[in-house]
């Protein structure tokens, strides 16, 4: 009977269901990334990429995640058009010769069942290098119009622009760039 009893439990066990990877698309409307880099030692520079086109997938039953995002750095925006000129340039983001910046991850940290940080790959200006971002906050909610669920968050992390081959300007302009993400996608069927 005890046996009988522990391969019942077992196939229950093999039966019950469990959780699958949810696939989110990126809402482009309320996803961007943030830059601030210190100018002259004085004061921060600030501008946005708009538009962020991309994915996560997350499995929290398993602890596990996959994002991949792009970024297109013509659509740099400090609220000066004649400074974004300036930073499209070959010396710094080169937007022509590389009309995308791409991040891929598939590095998860969750406290509980929330995304705690993301390790990944940044490409930018065709060189890649390790980039860790690091959540301020991560939610979720049911989408008032879509009634989907919405997962996003915000983020931070640094890089040496000089790793990417974009130094113009140092030492006056710093080396250390902050990042800033924020993130909404929309749960897909």
């Amino acid at each position: 009977m005890k046996a009988l009893a522990l391969c019942l439990l077992a196939w229950a066990a093999h039966r019950a269901p469990r959780a699958e990877p949810v696939i989110y698309r990126l809402d482009p409307e309320h996803s961007f990334v943030w830059f601030e880099v210190l100018h002259f030692g004085t004061s921060t520079l600030r501008g946005r990429f708009g538009g962020l086109q991309g994915y996560v997938e997350l499995d929290r039953s398993a602890q596990s995640g996959f994002v991949s995002l792009q970024l297109k750095p013509a659509g740099v925006d400090t609220g000066l058009p004649a400074f974004d000129a300036r930073l499209r340039e070959s010396d710094l983001l080169a937007s022509e010769a590389w009309p995308v910046a791409t991040f891929t991850a598939s590095r998860f940290h969750f406290e509980g069942a929330d995304v705690n940080a993301v390790h990944g790959q940044l490409t930018l200006r065709g060189i890649s290098q390790p980039l860790e971002l690091r959540a301020l906050r991560f939610g979720c909610h049911v989408h008032p119009q879509l009634q989907r669920e919405a997962c996003g968050g915000d983020f931070e992390g640094e890089l040496n622009r000089a790793d990417f081959g974009a130094s113009f300007g140092m030492p006056f302009v710093a080396n250390q760039v902050r990042l800033r993400v924020q993130v909404e996608g929309i749960r897909q069927p």
